[in-house]
Order: structure tokens, then C-alpha cells, then sequence
């Protein structure tokens, strides 16, 4: 099978600071990621949970710990045939008063990627939209309106 890859890539008037406690606080998660929130002690080996209220949506383990700079965990895929895994990077480069934000999700599958029919289904519409919410807190102090 050919992987796929997925990256996005957004830039945010924020601080390295405060994007990387965004990408790691579950309170501050919940805001951004419709309700959901990272559960881990983020130590390099230690498992992550991304939980809805008491439902684990995805799953998988810490490889990259490095703050302010760098985050990178596994990434489970549910389908039909069962859970797998894929990868996830936050990279995070700043630049004077903005942060340059990219996300890279790796070791995915074709079918992984949808064409937007105005749904979010696939990781390549349902990123852009978790991102966005995430700029728009961090530099307004509100999320998007729902849509």
C-alpha cells in the first residue's frame, strides 16, 4: 500500500510559550478541539489519549518531547479492519512576534485523505478546521462559530 502524507502548515501571533501549552494543556485543548483534550505526562514513551468526555477518539504514545520546539506521537487511525497507527509532528518556529505552526501527519493511507464535500471526514479537512480554531483562540481569545 502507498502512504500518504498529510501537512499544514499556519502562522500565529502568539509565543512559542504559549502555542506549545495549547498543544499540551487538556483545558486548553478542550477549547480548540471540540471538547476533546490531550491526556499524558508527555514523557518521550509515555502513551497519549486525545479523550471526548470519557471516550478515547485516538490514542498512541510521546516519541519527541522537545518544548516550544517540537511534538511528535503516534497516531491511531480507526477503520474498519481494526486501529492503526499513524504519525503526528507539531513543529513550531518562531518568528519575532509570530509562530510558525506546521503539522505533519504521516503513515497514512490514500483513503485517509477525502475530498471536501463540505463535511470535515479526513484528516486533511479536519485538521485545517482544528488548527484555524486554535490560531483564532490564541489570538482573539474566542473560537470559530460553529459551521
Amino acid at each position: 500500500m502507498n502512504k500518504a502524507s498529510f501537512v499544514y502548515t499556519t502562522y500565529i501571533a502568539t509565543t512559542p510559550e504559549k502555542l506549545w501549552q495549547a498543544l499540551t494543556n487538556s483545558e486548553f485543548t478542550k477549547q480548540y478541539f471540540f471538547g476533546s483534550e490531550f491526556v499524558s505526562d508527555w514523557q518521550v514513551g509515555s502513551s497519549f489519549k486525545l479523550m471526548n468526555k470519557d471516550k478515547v477518539d485516538h490514542y498512541g504514545e510521546v516519541l519527541v518531547y522537545e518544548p516550544y520546539r517540537l511534538l511528535t506521537v503516534t497516531w491511531s487511525v480507526k477503520d474498519v479492519e481494526g486501529d492503526r497507527m499513524s504519525r503526528v509532528s507539531y513543529e513550531l518556529t518562531p518568528l519575532n512576534s509570530t509562530v510558525k505552526l506546521t503539522l505533519l501527519h504521516e503513515d497514512l493511507l490514500e483513503k485517509d485523505i477525502r475530498k471536501d464535500e463540505g463535511k470535515i471526514d479526513g484528516f486533511n479537512n479536519g485538521w485545517p478546521v482544528i488548527l484555524s480554531n486554535l490560531k483564532s483562540l490564541l489570538e482573539t481569545g474566542n473560537i470559530l462559530p460553529a459551521f
